[in-house]
């Protein structure tokens, strides 16, 4: 990673920043710091790693939305009806579409300040269809503003950027911990949705 962004400047960050976006565990908080701090050393202009970073956000955010945008909620829908999908079922898909569809935007915007979320997030907002202009806005702005504050703070710490790792890596973690445990909560749900009409028939 570190001799990614000497060997190639800008364009190494934007192109990290992209595989990011698809592979979350390569942790931008480490990335962005490191490209401020390059910059700081004159290894390139610091407005041209953001700008590129953003861009790399953008491209990534597409291609997990065009994914989406293929896989289609129609497909989904009958998908979670099959009996071995335990992720989600029929109803609890119709009310995240409904509320994707009210709150699409913010979800989208905020999500993109959320590590790992702000990949993830990009699928659904492909398979309920949002307007791909409105979706690619709302990433620019949000991932611009979290390059910002990442590559801003390996600017500012110079040397010291080792500093924003040790404590984001916990964060991270944390996170990341709360989504796991997230999605087994969904799978326990789901499994048991799926059992009470089978001891409901059994009693009958």
């Amino acid at each position: 990673m570190f001799s990614i962004v000497d060997r190639l400047g800008a364009t190494g960050v934007g192109l990290l920043i992209l595989l990011e976006n698809i592979i979350p565990p390569i942790p931008s908080e480490v990335i962005l710091p490191l490209a401020g701090f390059r910059a700081r050393a004159g290894a390139f202009n610091v407005v041209a790693a953001w700008g590129a970073a953003t861009v790399g956000s953008l491209v990534g955010a597409l291609i997990l939305y065009g994914l989406g945008a293929w896989f289609g909620y129609d497909r989904l829908h009958a998908l979670s009806g099959r009996r071995w999908f335990i992720l989600s079922s029929q109803k609890d898909l119709e009310r995240g579409f409904a509320l994707f569809d009210r709150h699409g935007g913010k979800v989208v915007l905020l999500a993109r300040c959320v590590p790992l979320l702000r990949s993830v997030v990009s699928i659904p907002a492909g398979i309920v269809g949002m307007p791909v202009w409105r979706f690619a806005l709302l990433t620019a702005i949000g991932s611009g503003v979290w390059n910002a504050v990442f590559v801003g703070l390996g600017w500012y710490l110079g040397e010291n950027f080792e500093v924003v790792e040790q404590w984001l890596g916990p964060v991270s973690y944390v996170v990341l911990g709360l989504l796991v445990i997230g999605l087994i909560v969904l799978i326990v749900r789901r499994a048991r949705s799926r059992e009470a009409p089978d001891r409901a028939r059994h009693r009958a």
